[in-house]
């Protein structure tokens, strides 16, 4: 992609290094606002890094961390079933560390001097939707957060506590505006769960923008997934970029 260059970086969470896929725009502002994109349970695999180029292109400065740096750059692979897959990939990513992580992502994008870091957004896909939510619940450095399809209670198989770890009981609690993004046929996540995380978003203090897209599963972004959708992944993206436009 011409209006990009886009490679691999490495910076410090506490004691560990940390990989993430950095895009930064060729044209346009010399120091764009900051993105950190957190990718869905796969990883930062080739779709999630093109997805950051595009944005970049966009003009802004994109970083997709790694949360599976710890193991590899790949969630874990000794699972027997899909499911368990899943809970691994989740668990491995869990919130204590994933959090600490894009905020280390956000200092090292801070230390650049082509960056605006002082303009920040986070965009997060499913596993990082979720974690999208929960990072604007703690840091007061974001102007905005997009998540699509963040799973809003997850399964206790997915928590370390070994109990449902809930998104909505803390939703009311969000420090930046929002703008969600769910499938109206997604199998992973009820539409009661998606009615009661807008509630709770809604008592908050900031702006609340979130979309329901009928007969659309989930993924249903990724143009690599059996359950893409391009009109909900085309309106998805339209709005994405109109909400980063007004808060950066």
């Amino acid at each position: 992609m011409d209006a990009v260059t886009a490679d691999w970086v490495t910076f410090r969470s506490g004691d560990t290094e940390i990989r993430g896929y950095l895009a930064l725009p060729t044209l346009g502002a010399e120091r764009p606002p900051a993105v950190i994109m957190v990718h869905e349970n796969l990883g930062v695999i080739p779709h999630r890094q093109r997805v950051t180029e595009q944005l970049a292109a966009e003009g802004y400065a994109v970083l997709t961390v790694d949360l599976f740096s710890r193991i590899g750059g790949r969630p874990p692979q000794d699972y027997t079933t899909q499911e368990e897959r899943r809970a691994k990939a989740f668990l491995a990513a869990r919130d204590e560390q994933a959090i600490p992580d894009l905020d280390a992502a956000l200092d090292y994008l801070a230390a650049r001097a082509d960056v605006d870091a002082d303009r920040a957004a986070v965009v997060g896909f499913c596993l990082g939707g979720g974690l999208a939510i929960v990072w604007a619940t703690q840091s007061d450095r974001l102007s905005c957060a997009i998540p699509l399809y963040g799973i809003p209670e997850l399964p206790a198989a997915y928590s370390p506590t070994g109990a449902v770890r809930s998104r909505i009981d803390i939703a009311d609690r969000v420090r930046c505006p929002i703008q969600a993004h769910f499938g109206g046929a997604d199998a992973v996540i009820p539409l009661d769960q998606v009615a009661r995380l807008t509630e709770a978003l809604g008592r908050s203090s900031h702006p609340t923008d979130v979309h329901v897209y009928e007969g659309a599963g989930h993924a249903y972004h990724d143009d690599t997934h059996p359950n893409h959708r391009p009109e909900a992944a085309r309106l998805t993206w339209e709005r994405t970029l109109g909400f980063l436009r007004d808060h950066l």
